[in-house]
């Protein structure tokens, strides 16, 4: 337990200069975009070159790079993002109240990729070049190839146009009806989650299979353990490093592609809010959407290395 709290604080403490490269990254990329902040903040009111200056200087646009930085950085420690442009509201609210929609859309695929990577990548792996395999193989192929939002198209055509199955878009709150959520959830979750089961599925069969001819398991069965036990208690266990490395990848694709398929579904999440934002002009609402997402996307690998640890003892002893 020791070990792997040392582990954990090391990894964290990692992620403090990551971090401020992110930040860094983020800030001077907004910087040099087209977008004028003073030009945002007064669209469609037509102000005088006096005006524009005036804000500049009030908000330290009118600063050197490096101060205008540590600024920003300040501002962040102290949670301010900044203001909208738009609403006048500050962006850390916008982003509070669109976030946990993205969460939900994003973890629910999560769940549904790796419950369907578990099943088809061992049903698999058990039956390898067998007729299951075959199909398995040939579905998750199609899957690989299959982008999200064409999923996304088919599935409101026949699910919810033509069967009128599910809702073709909006959002009901879980605490308002648990079945409405569902519903409306459903289909973005699918569109969002099937690339990723499909490459997690070949991942996990391969990764199974190499343990499955491993002498262990040979003496195993040999020794009377039902195949079942030997799988579920030691193979499948074994075999989820790859997997896992996989996975981690593929939650930035998760939180990347939730801003297309909540466009689409038309879900106020942080897709939608940050589409919003690029259309009509409002950088700080742009710069707090993608420093949020790209923060998730640190903590959630974060959380995947300390995966790593409890699922293989070998790399608590090599660190």
């Amino acid at each position: 337990m020791v070990t792997v709290v040392r582990i954990l604080l090391r990894r964290i403490a990692l992620l403090v200069p990551l971090m401020l490269g992110i930040v860094l990254f983020v800030f001077l990329v907004m910087r040099f975009s087209d977008v004028d902040p003073a030009s945002a903040f007064f669209q469609g009111a037509n102000p005088t070159p006096e005006q524009l200056h005036d804000f500049r200087e009030e908000n330290g646009l009118l600063d050197p790079l490096p101060v205008r930085y540590v600024h920003f950085v300040g501002d962040l420690a102290h949670g301010d993002m900044g203001t909208s442009a738009l609403t006048r509201a500050p962006v850390v609210e916008q982003v509070t109240t669109a976030l946990p929609l993205t969460l939900q859309l994003t973890f629910l695929g999560l769940g549904i990729a790796v419950v369907l990577a578990l099943i088809g990548g061992v049903t698999a792996a058990i039956h390898r070049d067998r007729l299951p395999d075959q199909i398995i193989r040939v579905v998750s192929l199609t899957g690989v190839a299959a982008p999200g939002f064409w999923l996304a198209l088919l599935m409101i055509q026949y699910l919810a146009v033509d069967r009128g199955w599910f809702p073709t878009g909006g959002y009901v709150n879980p605490a308002d009806s648990l079945s409405g959520w569902l519903k409306t959830m459903a289909l973005p979750a699918l569109a969002l989650s099937l690339p990723v089961a499909a490459q997690l599925t070949r991942t996990v069969r391969t990764s199974v299979v190499e343990e499955l001819d491993k002498d262990y398991v040979r003496t195993a069965i040999g020794s009377g353990l039902p195949p079942r036990v030997v799988v579920g208690r030691n193979v499948l266990r074994n075999a989820l490093m790859n997997p896992l490395t996989v996975l981690g990848l593929r939650v930035g694709y998760l939180l990347g592609g939730a801003v297309v398929i909540e466009t689409i579904f038309s879900l106020p999440g942080m897709g939608k809010l940050m589409i919003d934002a690029v259309q009509n002009g409002d950088p700080a609402v742009v710069q707090g959407v993608v420093l949020t997402t790209a923060v998730g996307f640190v903590v959630v690998n974060l959380a995947i290395d300390i995966l790593y640890l409890l699922v293989n003892p070998r790399l608590r002893e090599a660190a």
